[in-house]
């Protein structure tokens, strides 16, 4: 198993080194021994974490399993195709010119296939696009990356307590909660390696629009701005609703000026 594992993150670095140099082929690509070790570190904890996860679930929940897995890959392999009839881009002809129409969306039939099973398991170094003429966007794309790892993190998470809620007596030896909390946290490693990568590590870094970190301040700021809007309503609401129970509560002038007028009138009625 480990031997396997090794085996599948190294064709993984090797994809991914190759994935760059495709996407940046105008460019000198030169990468560095600590890009290798971070694309290992983060290739390493994120398959090993998923694959655990996956089989735990499978373990507890068998018909389940199918279900999970065939979400994950119709998704992944829909998803190129939906872009591409959004954008309303022509059907690409220039894949190979010996094929025929049939025999080009079979080819990207086939493609959509791999990057879909790719996806199921790890983040695919590059990304599908089926309207550009190198069915690949060179383009870095930080929001796709951050709502892949956060919805990812979030069913690993759930997989996980599925399986704590319907583990039976095989797992009696095994600390549960801690055996959660560290397939966790390792996914959590995997994505800290990846962004030290793309900070520090990246061969071309310095092409890129907005880095890690510039990306994750202006997240922090629009979260900022959120939540004081969200504060200035609510103050704005607490005083409107002070205000109408102060106007509820103090009786009107023409009430208070009316009294004195009827009980003169009714005295002068007696005096009568």
């Amino acid at each position: 198993m480990v031997l396997s594992l090794l085996s599948i993150v190294y064709g993984a670095l090797r994809c991914n080194i190759l994935a760059i140099k495709i996407k940046y082929d105008e460019y000198d690509v030169k990468v560095k021994p600590l890009a290798y070790v971070c694309i290992f570190l983060w290739r390493s904890f994120e398959i090993a974490t998923r694959v655990i996860v996956l089989v735990l679930f499978t373990s507890v929940l068998k018909a389940w399993v199918v279900i999970v897995v065939l979400i994950n890959f119709f998704s992944f392999f829909l998803y190129p195709w939906i872009l591409f009839w959004c954008s309303g881009s022509p059907f690409p002809e220039n894949i190979e010119k010996a094929l025929s129409r049939v025999g080009t969306t079979i080819v990207l039939c086939f493609l959509t296939l791999l990057y879909a099973g790719i996806n199921m398991f790890c983040w695919s170094a590059v990304q599908l696009k089926i309207n550009n003429p190198d069915l690949i966007s060179k383009s870095q794309n930080w929001y796709r990356l951050l709502v892949y790892y956060m919805l990812r993190f979030i069913e690993n998470a759930f997989l996980l307590l599925m399986w704590y809620l319907y583990k039976t007596d095989i797992y009696m030896y095994v600390c549960a909660p801690l055996l959660i909390l560290q397939l966790l946290i390792g996914y959590c490693t995997a994505i800290l390696f990846m962004l030290v990568f793309y900070q520090f590590f990246h061969p071309c870094k310095k092409l890129f629009s907005s880095s890690v970190s510039e990306g994750f301040q202006e997240w922090l700021k629009c979260v900022c701005c959120d939540c004081r809007q969200q504060k200035s309503r609510e103050s704005v609401g607490k005083t409107d609703l002070r205000s109408t129970g102060d106007r509820d509560e103090t009786p009107s002038s023409s009430k208070i000026s009316s009294m004195p007028s009827q009980i003169l009138n009714t005295d002068e009625l007696c005096s009568a």
